[in-house]
């Protein structure tokens, strides 16, 4: 099973990249273009785009020892690609048992490639193989353009064994992009395949 696991991890980037055009290519290809006739940009850098995903996890400390805050950081390194940061406690609160300093949650910020990776392997991978997943809210978009989620559980990532699993975790996912409306927004994430959940409301 560990073996076979490995063999997906290893070929789960050339399945996707054969299949689908990634999403950088798609933004130049198609974005561009379609949000340049619809909202009627003069040229290609006025056109709305993803500039950073901030990935984010918080957990009491109480609850977590040391060994399980590392495991965490672990595998939130494997899925981002990119060293975690720790975020410490600015206040003390005597009825969660935290001081002031103490390590309360970790995050990272991707750009550039890294960034694109990580996208890549979200839409394409993590998300669908999230349970029960029905699309992403469209509501999650706020009126500036940016979009927030969240994922229950880290082992929907390919690179994350479920059997090796130690600690399930969920994390908070916010991309931040220069659409200046929560329409061009929606037409943003649209476009480059996210899997948005337009109420009738929305419409």
């Amino acid at each position: 099973m560990k073996i076979k696991n490995i063999g997906f991890v290893r070929n789960a980037n050339k399945r996707y990249r054969n299949n689908m055009q990634n999403i950088k290519e798609k933004y130049i290809k198609k974005v561009i273009p379609a949000m340049k006739e619809r909202f009627g940009y003069r040229n290609n850098l006025a056109v709305p785009k993803i500039t950073k995903v901030v990935v984010n996890t918080g957990f009491n400390p109480a609850n977590r020892d040391d060994k399980a805050q590392k495991d965490i950081a672990k595998d939130l390194s494997t899925v981002t690609g990119q060293k975690v940061v720790l975020r410490s406690a600015k206040i003390s609160e005597a009825g969660f048992k935290i001081r002031k300093g103490m390590v309360v949650g970790m995050s990272v910020t991707l750009r550039g490639q890294k960034m694109y990776d990580f996208l890549d392997k979200l839409v394409n991978i993590a998300l669908p193989r999230c349970r029960d997943f029905r699309g992403l809210p469209v509501k999650n978009v706020d009126e500036n353009g940016n979009l927030n989620i969240g994922v229950k559980e880290q082992i929907v990532f390919p690179e994350i064994s479920t059997e090796s699993a130690k600690n399930i975790f969920g994390f908070e996912i916010a991309f931040a992009t220069t659409a200046k409306s929560k329409e061009e927004g929606i037409e943003l994430f649209k476009l480059l395949g996210f899997p948005l959940k337009i109420d009738k409301k929305e419409k």
